[in-house]
């Protein structure tokens, strides 16, 4: 197996995906057989500067040499081989959000990443104008909104992208995008597989009368499909990623794409009536549809695959962070009694213990918002435990609960879909929250009123998914993506499905009563607590 993963890496038989999580920016290097053979990550936060959640351009670029570094040491200690050419890369991160540049490519205003919640009145006014849903996160109404805000910058904005798109251009000179991504920027037409023409011309027309003329269609990414040539490596871009030189220029790159696309082809869900629930930082739920939906729904997104094809996405903007405060702060109790325990087994123990609890939670509740919930209509965020004098408050209790908490939002935009009568044949799990096995994936099949698999490739996430993009994308067998995926990539692998049981669905239903009448809760926080 070495012997062969060696030749592969000398050969250039492999294929490279790098992903920009909202905490982690991971590398993952695959080989013929399409399993990761070597990886390296970088740790990184949102911060709130000036009323914005940002990234900076400094941990942008440092991010990206750090985890390629860190593969390609990987590479190099595992095999004995100095990484100097990959066959194809691709790169996704968190969708959404505006990055904007001027003519001379100068970044004009700070990264506005997917997680503000400015663009109210851009959502409103651009939903009733073209009967469509925008949410707040898309790029489109961060301009609108900063065209309705009349911000200096507007006027001279050229081009303006998500973060994958821009890795991409700076690495290639290609100013692309996945549809998958691109139908986060813009409403996508599903059978030309580019931006909706008509509500660009919509949009033009409101707009104008705001002062802003400049043609939509020259300021946005091009539009690529999975499979397509998205351009190359160049000297520069090289440079940009392994400094040290070593890595050649020439290679291959697919279309970048968002995580909800590479979440999609890492869960093998890009077929219709397939669907794949993504839990980190934020969560979302992705059904691919057979037809449109009957309604306009401002909870539920209307995205595609990497393919162009309509995708339904119930998407929160908070999921894990609170799971993950409550265990730094065990964490740092077992530290404080001079205990050595480590955060993997921190996690897996207080994650089992849910496995003890009262299915309903011991009727006790939790927002674990950080920021604002569209679907529940929350501005802002204000992390929030509560209980009663008579609540089962104990440990495995208080985990199921954030547990529980972390898929609520999701829930109610669930209930969304089963109005529309949205078919569901398969239900795949996967990020950090299922690395525990059976746990997670227990509370998201009673949330979800469905059966759930997760894979063992779970944990992989994004960045795997973009690397098997890009192995597509340099695939000349002639096969469709899905059968790539079938074929190539998961044949023989079924992974573990939990059917929810009768008592966790009784359960999860009493919490979420109890989640929804607690919003005035939260609501009150987030007034109180300015």
């Amino acid at each position: 197996m070495i012997a062969k993963t060696k030749l592969d890496i000398m050969d250039g038989h492999t294929a490279l995906g790098i992903e920009f999580g909202s905490t982690r920016i991971k590398a993952v290097l695959i080989g013929s057989g399409m399993t990761p053979i070597a990886a390296g990550s970088f740790e990184w936060e949102n911060k709130l500067e000036e009323g914005i959640w940002t990234y900076s351009l400094e941990d942008i670029w440092k991010g990206l040499r750090v985890s390629y570094r860190k593969m390609a040491t990987e590479v190099f200690e595992e095999y004995g081989e100095n990484l100097t050419t990959i066959g194809s890369i691709g790169f996704s991160a968190m969708m959404h959000g505006y990055m904007a540049f001027d003519q001379q490519d100068e970044l004009l205003v700070p990264f506005r990443t997917w997680r503000n919640s400015i663009t109210e009145e851009a959502e409103k006014e651009l939903t009733a104008a073209f009967q469509y849903n925008i949410p707040q996160r898309w790029s489109i109404a961060h301009l609108y909104q900063a065209i309705l805000n009349q911000e200096e910058h507007v006027n001279q904005v050229q081009f303006f992208t998500t973060l994958a798109g821009y890795i991409h251009w700076q690495l290639t000179g290609q100013k692309v995008l996945g549809v998958g991504d691109a139908s986060g920027m813009f409403p996508i037409d599903i059978e030309t597989k580019n931006y909706d023409q008509q509500m660009v011309t919509t949009f033009a027309e409101l707009a104008k009368k705001k002062g802003f003329t400049q043609n939509l269609n020259t300021l946005l990414p091009k539009v690529l499909v999975a499979g397509e040539a998205a351009g190359t490596l160049t000297q520069e871009g090289a440079y940009l990623l392994d400094p040290t030189g070593t890595l050649q220029a020439g290679i291959p790159l697919c279309p970048p794409e968002g995580d909800a696309g590479t979440g999609m082809v890492a869960t093998n869900s890009i077929r219709q009536k397939t669907g794949n629930v993504s839990a980190g930082t934020s969560a979302f739920a992705m059904i691919v549809l057979e037809e449109k939906m009957k309604a306009v729904h401002p909870e539920i997104d209307l995205v595609t695959t990497p393919l162009g094809d309509l995708v339904a996405m119930v998407h929160t903007n908070n999921c894990s962070s609170e799971i993950n405060a409550w265990v730094s702060l065990f964490k740092e109790f077992s530290e404080t009694l001079g205990l050595d325990v480590s955060s993997e087994k921190l996690y897996n123990t207080l994650f089992k213990k849910a496995l003890e609890a009262d299915p309903d939670c011991g009727g006790m509740l939790s927002y674990g918002y950080y920021s604002g919930e569209n679907i529940t209509g929350m501005n802002e965020g204000r992390p929030l435990f509560v209980r009663t004098p008579e609540s089962k408050f104990n440990l495995a209790n208080f985990m199921r609960l954030h547990l529980s908490s972390a898929f609520g939002a999701m829930r109610i935009g669930m209930e969304i879909l089963k109005g529309e009568e949205i078919k569901i044949d398969k239900l795949v799990g996967h990020g950090g929250i299922f690395k525990t096995p059976e746990v997670g994936q227990r509370v998201l099949a009673a949330a979800m009123e469905a059966p759930v698999t997760v894979m063992e490739t779970a944990g992989e996430g994004g960045a795997w998914g973009i690397a098997l993009l890009a192995a597509f994308a340099a695939n000349d067998a002639g096969m469709s993506l899905e059968d790539f995926l079938d074929k190539k990539v998961f044949a023989g692998s079924e992974g573990q499905t939990i059917d929810p049981s009768q008592e966790d669905l009784t359960g999860y239903a009493q919490f979420i009563t109890r989640y929804q009448k607690g919003l005035a809760i939260e609501q009150a926080a987030i007034d109180g607590l300015k």
